[in-house]
Formats: structure tokens, C-alpha cells, sequence
């Protein structure tokens, strides 16, 4: 079964079915916290870290205590950031030198499946390599932790904070957004606390929409795959612009104030 177990983006399927049962999940976290032990080259005696992140989906909390198993049975340490961006589980896993980022979500897709994502410590997905040499672990027998090496898990408290704080300081000088008035879909998924705070920060008013998320409304009906209500809430509001987000928060489709909706390719000409 774990042959050939990534895809083109990570690991993804309907819950409780191929590799997004419990079961699998947990041998995917063996392997992949075996191969990133091993490889470990800090010159530091400190257990190396995970950071795992997610989107709101019901069955992520099941993944991620699947995956917080798998790893400190190996004697990784695990950092838990909760329901997060794709973007932040990549910023994070640099910020705080860990040897590897699990992002738990499956995007736009509907409730009922779910996904998991690799970084490593760069905060970019895995090579194909190492992909091959983590599916290669889970087909065989792998070494556990003595249990005085077992790894921890915690909670990160301020995981978002830290997002929102390095999303502001990407923009160029002091930029800022006072005046603006800007809808903002977030697909009842990861980005439903920062995409909102974020731009309220640098000074937008904001009108949040699918930003009451509980484990199944993630993307049904809302967000960067319907548009179409985004972009008549900011006719509604008379807003400046709008702006929809996926599941996970990798995607935007925005709208103009008139309401026309200008997709990926617009906005990045």
C-alpha cells in the first residue's frame, strides 16, 4: 500500500479510505520521522522537530494525532500549530528550525477528504527523492525511539500571531491599507482567523465571509471555487475589492469593485 504514496501534491484521499486512514497515516509519520532522524546532521544532542499544521476539516484531528504517534514513537518532538495556512506551515518550519513540515488538508476539495503535505526544513515540498526514500521506510520495518527518547508534543499558542505578523512585514516599507474596504471569503478553512486579522492590522475595514468553519462547510459553496457570492457581497458593501480564499489558503480569486472576478492569471499579469 505505500508504494508509490506520493502524488503530485503529497499525500491525499477520501477519510478512512487508502492512505487517510488512521492506520496508514501513522506508518507514514514512522518513516518519514525515521528518514528525517537519520538524516539529521545538527551538530546540536536536541530532538529534532516537526511542526504540523491543518485546515478545519473534522478528520484533521484524527490525522494529526496519527501523525503525533507516528513521530514521537521515533523521538521527534512536535509542535502543533492547529488550524493554519499552507503558507504558514512553510514559514514556520523555517522560523523555528524544524526538520520537517506536515501540512494536514485537501485544499479545495470537499470535507469528506483530506490530505497530507511534506516541507522540509528549507519550508519547500520534498524532493522526489526523499519521497522515495520515506515510502521505501514505510514498506519495511522501522526502528522505534528507547523509551527515554520518546519525542513531546505541545501546542503552539501564538502559531497564528506569528503568521500574521511575518504576512505584514512582507509588504514593501510602510505600506498600509487604511480606507480600503475589502470582502474577504475564507472558505470556512485554515486562513478563517488570519487572512482577517491580517488585513484589519494594516488598516483595511473588513467584510468576513465563511469565517465560522465546523469541520464540514470547508469550501461548500464559498471560497476561491464559488466566487460568485464574494463577489456580490462587494457590490452589497461597496467595497474596494474582494478577495476568496481555498481550504488551506494557496489559492485567491479576487474581484474588482464593480464585481467582476479576476482569476490567478489576471492578477499574476
Amino acid at each position: 500500500m505505500m508504494a508509490g504514496l506520493f502524488g503530485t501534491d503529497g499525500v491525499r484521499a477520501r477519510i478512512n479510505t487508502g492512505p487517510m486512514t488512521a492506520e496508514a497515516v501513522v506508518r507514514l509519520a514512522l518513516a518519514a520521522g525515521r528518514w528525517f532522524a537519520d538524516h539529521n546532521d545538527r551538530s546540536s544532542n536536541a530532538r529534532p522537530i516537526v511542526v504540523i499544521g491543518k485546515d478545519t476539516r473534522l478528520s484533521g484531528y484524527m490525522l494529526e494525532s496519527a501523525m503525533v504517534a507516528g513521530f514521537t514513537s521515533i523521538g521527534l518532538d512536535c509542535r502543533l500549530l492547529g488550524p493554519i495556512p499552507t503558507p504558514a506551515v512553510a514559514h514556520l518550519t523555517r522560523s523555528l528550525r524544524a526538520e520537517l513540515g506536515v501540512m494536514i488538508s485537501a485544499s479545495h476539495n470537499p470535507h469528506h477528504d483530506n490530505g497530507i503535505k511534506l516541507f522540509g526544513p528549507d519550508g519547500f515540498k520534498l524532493d522526489d527523492d526523499i519521497e522515495a526514500g520515506i515510502s521505501a521506510l514505510a514498506a519495511g520495518s522501522i526502528e522505534l525511539a528507547n523509551a527515554p527518547d520518546l519525542g513531546r508534543a505541545r501546542r503552539m499558542l501564538d502559531s497564528v500571531g506569528r503568521y500574521v505578523e511575518f504576512a505584514k512585514s512582507t509588504l514593501p516599507g510602510r505600506t498600509r491599507l487604511d480606507g480600503l474596504k475589502l470582502v474577504v471569503d475564507c472558505a470556512n478553512g485554515a486562513a478563517y482567523r488570519t487572512a482577517p486579522d491580517t488585513l484589519y492590522e494594516l488598516g483595511a475595514e473588513i467584510v468576513p465571509l465563511s469565517v465560522s468553519p465546523d469541520g464540514f462547510n470547508i469550501n461548500e459553496n464559498c471560497g476561491a471555487v464559488h466566487p460568485q457570492m464574494m463577489a456580490t457581497a462587494v457590490v452589497a458593501h461597496g467595497a474596494d475589492a474582494g478577495i476568496c480564499l481555498d481550504g488551506d489558503a494557496d489559492r485567491l480569486i479576487m474581484a474588482d469593485e464593480t464585481g467582476k472576478i479576476i482569476d490567478g492569471d489576471q492578477i499574476l499579469g
